[in-house]
């Protein structure tokens, strides 16, 4: 069978299975026929239909969905800058999403109001990177990336004088978003629907983006616009990323190991990386918020934190096997 085939299909199997493990597991296990009844809408244990459907299963879902847009817009990152080490965070949009999130929350403002808040700040960096990469020379990867680091640096110093201007009783939430925390992830269907449009519209261009990888002039030999294909990806990436901030905060190295593993499983064919992408990135991140809130119950864990244990070895495994 067809390597990319087999890791398609193992892929296909194993998002379900985060699913399921995301929503019998926690404080209070669910077993397999109690899991089944209440997903049937069966409310003969009222406790566990409302763990399920009003806890856990939104949660789980919104954990895939971010999961999946952090590794999609990495992909597709990685391609932009031609730098296997580009994440989603790299440019500078988790930075400004935080500022303007950090700010909606010591204004006291509602989580409605961070969310959409931070969502707008992703988009005001986005604006100014690309604004600025563009400044008064020709665009290039390099002008993009350092572009990018730099106003990430100031949202970062930003960040820090908030932090400590912040009030002590707020210290502690404002810290748990930006590690990255799923807990008030309870309405999953606007980043559900964010994922697939932007997997729609980014395996629409899975063959330019196969051309792009062999250089910009052949890209343009074989028909394609190298500074359109450019400007498409920075956004669908760009706005991919500010959907995933918004609802969990900076979760990392999602976006950086899940493209790295399945070009290793089945090379650099976007064709296959973009679905493959989605499928691991929501399930590995699914099964680390599943541990986040299940190791320390009752306390809950930033997810981000084991994002970054896990992440760590594998990356570092994968910079020695490269090497």
């Amino acid at each position: 069978m067809n390597r990319r085939l087999l890791t398609m299909l193992i892929l296909l199997a194993l998002a379900p299975l985060a699913l399921w493990f995301a929503v019998s597991h926690g404080s209070l296990d669910i077993g397999a026929a109690d899991l089944w009844r209440a997903l049937l809408g069966h409310q003969d244990n009222a406790t566990t239909y409302l763990v399920i459907h009003e806890l856990r299963l939104p949660r789980a879902l919104a954990a895939f969905a971010v999961g999946g847009l952090l590794a999609l817009s990495g992909a597709l990152l990685q391609v932009l800058l031609r730098n296997p080490l580009a994440d989603p965070y790299v440019l500078g949009v988790s930075g400004g999403a935080a500022c303007a999130a950090l700010l909606s929350m010591l204004g006291g403002l509602g989580i409605g109001w961070v969310r959409g808040n931070a969502f707008l700040g992703a988009l005001l960096s986005m604006l100014i990177v690309f604004g600025l990469s563009r400044l008064g020379s020709v665009w290039t990867q390099n002008r993009l990336l350092l572009t990018g680091v730099v106003i990430a640096a100031g949202w970062g110093a930003l960040i820090s004088l908030i932090l400590a201007l912040a009030p002590a009783a707020q210290i502690q939430g404002m810290l748990f978003w930006l590690i990255g925390d799923l807990s008030y992830a309870t309405q999953p269907a606007v980043a559900l629907a964010a994922l697939l449009a932007g997997l729609a519209i980014s395996l629409w261009f899975a063959r330019a983006l196969n051309l792009l990888l062999r250089g910009e002039n052949t890209a343009a030999a074989l028909g394609e616009n190298p500074a359109r294909l450019r400007f498409a990806i920075y956004l669908v990436a760009s706005l991919l990323t500010a959907m995933a901030v918004t609802l969990a905060g900076s979760v990392g190295f999602v976006g950086l190991v899940i493209p790295h593993i399945l070009r290793l499983l089945g090379g650099s064919d976007h064709r296959f990386l973009l679905p493959a992408c989605v499928l691991l990135g929501g399930g590995f991140l699914t099964v680390a918020d599943t541990l986040a809130r299940s190791l320390t119950a009752p306390a809950q864990l930033p997810v981000g934190v084991i994002t970054a244990l896990l992440g760590v070895p594998v990356f570092l495994y994968l910079l020695v096997r490269s090497r």
